[in-house]
């Protein structure tokens, strides 16, 4: 079965590609070796309803910082 994978190349480059769980490596654009690497997975918690309390606090705080720079850009 193929699967998306990411490679990333010594230059820095990084490309997806569909292969299967045996491939290891494969030739980058710039003609170099690419390994696979395994891609970072970024999650965000929903602050609105109060599930997350840790984002639901960083968002409060954010939001009372932001009124305040805008109260005193306003006066």
């Amino acid at each position: 079965m193929r699967k998306l994978r990411d490679f990333k190349c010594p230059n820095g480059h990084i490309e997806e590609h569909f292969v299967s769980d045996d491939i290891v490596l494969t030739r980058c654009e710039c003609g170099e070796d690419a390994k696979r690497v395994i891609s970072p997975i970024r999650s965000v918690l929903e602050p609105h309803s109060g599930d997350f309390a840790g984002a639901t606090m960083k968002w409060a705080r954010d939001r009372e910082r932001k009124i305040k720079q805008e109260r005193k850009a306003n006066s």
